[in-house]
C-alpha cells in the first residue's frame, strides 16, 4: 500500500500529532525534569574537568549521555529505567577511565592523546607538526591570538590532548629574528632574497642569511619561498 501523501506546511501536524494527548505532554515535562537532574548529577560526578574543553574521550561520554537523555525526554516508547542504567554505566565508565588513565600513563596517551610540541626554538617542529592534523593557516591563527608577531617570539609551542596551544615566550634579549605570520606578509613570500640580510623559510621558519637577489632552498624542509626575518619584540 502506497504511504499517504505528506501536505507541506500543515501546521496541525507541524505542532500536534493524533497520537499525541495533552497527558503526555505533561509527561514529556517529568521526563525532561528527570533526565536533566541525571545530567546535573552525572557532570556532578565527572567534576569541573568534564565541563572544561573536552578530550576526544570526553566528548564521546557527553554524546553518548546526551543521545540517552534526548530519546528518555521525547519518546513514549523509552522508558527511564532504561536511560537511567545508561547513565550510571557510562558514568562509572568515566570514573574507572579516569582512575586507569592516572595508573597507567600509557594508556592515558592512547585514550586521551599527549602534548605535542609545533614550535622549538622559533622554528616550526616538521616531525610533532606533520602528525597533527592542522594547517599553518591554523596554527599562524592560533598564534595570532595570542599576539605573536613573528615565531622568533616563541621559545616553545604544544598543542595539548584538547586541542588547546600551550605557547612559551623568549625573554626579550633572547628573541630571536624569525618569520612574520601577518597574513598580507605571509602572501608577499618571494623564491629570492628582495634585499640582503636575514630571512625566514615560510614554511618553517628557518632563518638564514641571503644576499640580494639569491635564491636557496631551505635546508630544514626543502621549501623555496622566503620572507625577510622579523625582530620586533612581542608586545601582550
Amino acid at each position: 500500500m502506497p504511504e499517504a501523501s505528506v501536505t507541506p506546511f500543515d501546521w496541525h501536524r507541524i505542532w500536534w500529532a493524533n497520537d499525541v494527548s495533552w497527558p503526555f505532554l505533561l509527561e514529556i515535562a517529568f521526563r525532561c525534569g528527570f533526565t536533566y537532574l541525571l545530567i546535573l548529577g552525572a557532570l556532578r560526578i565527572m567534576g569541573r574537568r568534564g565541563v572544561r574543553q573536552l578530550s576526544i574521550f570526553e566528548l564521546s561520554i557527553i554524546l553518548g549521555l546526551g543521545s540517552a537523555a534526548g530519546d528518555a525526554m521525547l519518546y513514549n516508547d523509552t522508558p527511564l529505567l532504561p536511560a537511567t542504567a545508561v547513565f550510571v554505566v557510562v558514568t562509572a565508565l568515566y570514573v574507572l577511565f579516569n582512575r586507569l588513565t592516572e595508573w597507567y600513563p600509557r594508556f592515558s596517551d592512547w585514550l586521551e592523546g599527549k602534548p605535542v610540541l609545533l614550535i622549538a626554538e622559533g622554528v616550526i617542529d616538521q616531525t610533532g607538526f606533520g602528525s597533527q592534523n592542522l594547517t599553518l593557516k591554523e596554527l599562524f591563527g592560533e598564534l595570532r591570538q595570542l599576539q605573536v608577531e613573528h615565531l622568533g617570539q616563541v621559545r616553545r609551542a604544544y598543542i595539548e590532548a584538547t586541542g588547546e596551544f600551550s605557547v612559551y615566550f623568549f625573554e626579550d634579549e633572547a628573541m630571536r629574528p624569525g618569520l612574520p605570520i601577518w597574513p598580507e606578509l605571509l602572501r608577499a613570500a618571494q623564491p629570492a632574497a628582495t634585499h640582503p640580510g636575514p630571512h625566514a623559510c615560510t614554511n618553517c621558519g628557518h632563518v638564514r642569511e641571503l644576499a640580494a637577489a639569491a635564491q636557496a632552498r631551505c635546508p630544514v624542509c626543502e621549501n623555496d619561498a622566503w620572507l625577510p626575518a622579523c625582530a620586533a619584540r612581542r608586545v601582550s
